[in-house]
């Protein structure tokens, strides 16, 4: 009769573990909020420097209003930005309504991580290659929004995208042949 009750007992908690963290991950998931359908850009209007993309005519691209969560090693893909006055990220930085120098550690996050500028002006930690550099969060890179003047007609951003200046990837020591996409992890500095 005592083993059946241990064996019943463990069989609850088991269930009950399994069922938590099911629900954990569950809650933790990211799904799209929505989709844009792309347009295609007035000549000369979308700026493709460091390879952005321009919007495709009749592509449908996700939107997101979510990121993954924030923890002290959280995954994403960094890419490669001009925070510049004429650079491939558009206007003025949204944090500071300023540009920023290519030779300055500075980032747009993904709208999820952004959180309606929580972190703006505030730094991050980025790490890759063996290394990792400070970074200031000037801007987001916009998951929810694209393909019209205001976004430069690129696509919304992925939800887990840390936008980097020329100097964050400099820092990083990766060679330029392998800038675009590159894995790495950030924390809250």
């Amino acid at each position: 009769m005592m083993n059946s009750c241990v064996g019943a007992s463990m069989l609850v908690v088991l269930v009950f573990a399994t069922l938590s963290c099911c629900l954990d991950a569950r809650l933790q998931a990211c799904h799209p909020s929505g989709k844009i359908r792309g347009i295609k850009p007035p000549p000369g209007q979308c700026n493709p420097e460091n390879d952005s993309d321009c919007c495709k005519k009749g592509k449908t691209y996700s939107t997101y209003k979510c990121s993954p969560p924030v923890t002290g090693n959280t995954k994403a893909i960094l890419t490669l930005n001009s925070f510049q006055k004429g650079g491939d990220g558009g206007g003025p930085s949204e944090c500071d309504n300023q540009f920023h120098s290519d030779n300055t550690p500075v980032v747009a996050l993904s709208t999820g991580w952004y959180s309606g500028g929580d972190r703006c002006l505030n730094y991050i930690t980025v790490s890759a290659n063996g290394r990792s550099v400070k970074a200031k969060v000037v801007d987001e890179c916009d998951s929810t929004m694209g393909c019209d003047a205001e976004h430069d007609y690129q696509p919304p951003c992925p939800n887990n995208i840390v936008d980097a200046s020329k100097a964050v990837w400099e820092a990083l020591g990766i060679p330029e042949g392998d800038w675009g996409d590159y894995d790495i992890t950030w924390s809250d500095a």
